[in-house]
């Protein structure tokens, strides 16, 4: 038998076209699986569904038995048959009705209006861009990503839209890079003791962001006064915006972020020494190696723990040698144990008093960084302490940055703020209304042994 002959393979049996009906859940229904066919050459199977009922409910006002005026021809992409690409195509009345006068095609029970993909096939697109990228699930789907990025956002907007936020009263705000050129994204999460996810995020990083994400907590079912607590980095744009649109607001700031500000401290003393004072280093470290060296910088910036062994004898030569990169290093090390005997001991007194003697020291030790970043914790004393004993910190919204990072490598190709915004939601956002899975488990086959006598 030739090749041609063998390319297409028609059904029109019963048996199978009762199993395509049931497989598409189509039992029950005015429709049915009529035909289909198998290219084989050409990698796709086409199904042709048929509806023949003479009358039927008006989708616009609801009357019974009103006659179809026509039928329009439409095709939807299907989960795929096997290896091949499958299709639906279907010949969909129009009903002209006879009570409201008007003509309206009638909404079939695989997919959702206006869309080229069954429902199934966009569950399934959904539920692979929760843990895949975006680009890798249009590649193994056979389809464009922009096909994929405008089912995320529908669904997306359809599930948020349905999100309670009447219980909220404890958030994280932050911001996100999400492009090159200061483009960020602003975030904010929950932070309650039971349910932690992504509440929301916006554009920009000023203070009309916390106002944005005020009327969006009202129109979700919450209040802006029922906020009582915001934590937040040291961000004047943050604090303003927190200040205006969440008048109960009490303000704590980030303690990672305060101590990463210490860091950042240390390394504007170090790099300034280094380049300016390259003399005194020479004589202090001269005897090291340019890898022990580079030992130093890290070792700096690393927790003591996790220092290598190498680290730990560079840094041990550091800490004997007279520059202000040493001093710099105990400053840091110092404000990081404020905060950790804060947090381990849960006294506000005592960590008020400890942070205050911090302060004293880093304006006496004539390194300038670290006496600007005294006076700015004593600018935002009391918010500062709270932050040191609040577990609500921004540990889980730096944790969720973390997991953005990884939102901005899956969304390769992503070109709008939007198309990163609904990623994240999907990802983060903990919907609920979200399409379910295509493929939960099968129930086991119950069979009896079959008994072969001889």
């Amino acid at each position: 038998m030739s090749r041609k002959k063998n390319k297409l393979v028609k059904g029109q049996g019963g048996d199978i076209t009762a199993l395509f009906s049931a497989a598409l859940g189509l039992l029950g229904t005015p429709w049915r699986v009529s035909s289909s066919q198998l290219d084989a050459d050409g990698r796709r199977i086409d199904m042709q569904l048929e509806c023949d009922a003479p009358r039927l409910t008006c989708p616009h006002c609801g009357t019974i038995e009103q006659p179809v005026h026509d039928r329009v021809e439409r095709q939807w992409r299907h989960l795929d048959f096997f290896q091949f690409e499958a299709w639906l195509h279907a010949r969909v009345p129009r009903v002209g009705c006879t009570h409201c006068g008007k003509t309206t095609q009638v909404e079939v029970p695989w997919a959702r209006e206006g869309s080229g993909m069954t429902l199934l096939l966009e569950a399934l697109a959904l539920e692979l861009c929760a843990c895949m990228p975006v680009a890798e699930v249009a590649r193994r789907l056979r389809m464009k990503d922009k096909q994929i990025w405008r089912r995320i956002e529908h669904y997306v907007t359809e599930a948020r839209a349905k999100v309670d936020m009447s219980q909220v009263t404890h958030i994280g705000i932050d911001e996100f890079g999400w492009k090159k050129g200061q483009e960020y994204i602003s975030v904010m999460h929950e932070l309650g003791p039971q349910t932690k996810r992504l509440l929301f995020a916006t554009e920009g990083k000023d203070h009309q962001t916390v106002e944005a994400f005020a009327q969006d907590l009202e129109a979700h079912g919450g209040k802006r006064t029922a906020i009582a607590h915001a934590c937040a980095d040291l961000s004047a744009a943050f604090t303003k915006g927190i200040t205006l649109a969440l008048p109960n607001a009490l303000i704590s700031y980030d303690r990672f972020h305060v101590v990463a500000l210490a860091g950042e401290a240390m390394d504007e003393v170090r790099t300034a020494e280094w380049k300016q004072e390259a003399a005194l280093v020479e004589q202090e470290l001269g005897h090291l190696t340019p890898a022990e060296r580079r030992s130093i910088l890290w070792g700096m910036r690393r927790n003591p723990s996790t220092w290598s062994q190498t680290q730990t004898e560079a840094m041990h030569w550091l800490q004997r040698a007279n520059l202000k990169s040493a001093r710099a290093w105990r400053l840091k090390m110092g404000l990081r144990e404020v905060f950790t005997k804060a947090r381990h001991h849960n006294d506000a007194k005592q960590a008020a008093t400890d942070l205050k003697r911090w302060m004293g020291w880093a304006r006496r030790c004539r390194l300038e960084p670290f006496q600007r970043l005294g006076a700015t914790l004593k600018k935002h004393f009391d918010a500062v302490v709270r932050g040191m004993l609040d577990n609500r910190s921004n540990a889980y919204v730096e944790a969720m940055n973390g997991i953005l990072q990884q939102v901005k490598r899956a969304a390769r190709g992503f070109r709008t703020a939007a198309n990163f915004i609904a990623i994240a939601f999907l990802r983060m956002g903990k919907l609920a209304d979200l399409p379910a899975s295509p493929f939960r488990p099968a129930s086991p086959r119950m069979t009896t042994p079959t008994i072969h006598r001889a």
